[in-house]
């Protein structure tokens, strides 16, 4: 089941966000102050997957405005499912509820991007007919 983040789900999500995405960041603080302020403003939409009444897997999106793309689009800030959990179908879900959320919109498009690494998420959105189009490039200016 898909359904919409929960409070009672932040520590989990925050979990996924250090373990699968390599963010050391995430602490349960942080992730549940971004994820409050995410609930408040309309262009974010944060869903989990539940299995069993547990969460095993997350996507985060922000509706985007971009020159080449006036209509909009939806970008996943991340994704990820559980590695228990992954080969289910729970990933090819999430897609699939994101670009719902595109449609509704009336977005153009979903983007996603990925780190090197993370090669199953790589084959997941090629199947999924996601084209790899760019580099992400990145800069922290404080910390």
């Amino acid at each position: 089941m898909i359904r919409e983040v929960q409070p009672e789900d932040y520590v989990v999500v925050a979990r996924l966000w250090r373990e699968l995405l390599n963010v050391p960041t995430a602490t349960d603080e942080s992730v549940g102050r971004t994820l409050d302020r995410m609930a408040e403003d309309d262009r974010y939409r944060t869903f989990v997957a539940v299995e069993d009444g547990d969460v095993v897997g997350f996507t985060t999106l922000v509706e985007v405005l971009s020159i080449d793309d006036p209509d909009g689009y939806i970008k996943m800030n991340g994704i990820a499912v559980l590695p228990e959990y992954q080969g289910r179908g729970i990933g090819r879900q999430l897609l699939e509820r994101s670009e719902r959320e595109a449609r509704e919109r009336g977005a153009n498009s979903v983007g996603c991007a990925t780190s090197f690494g993370r090669e199953g998420s790589q084959a997941m959105l090629a199947k999924a007919g996601y084209e790899r189009s760019a580099y992400w490039f990145h800069k922290v200016l404080h910390e």
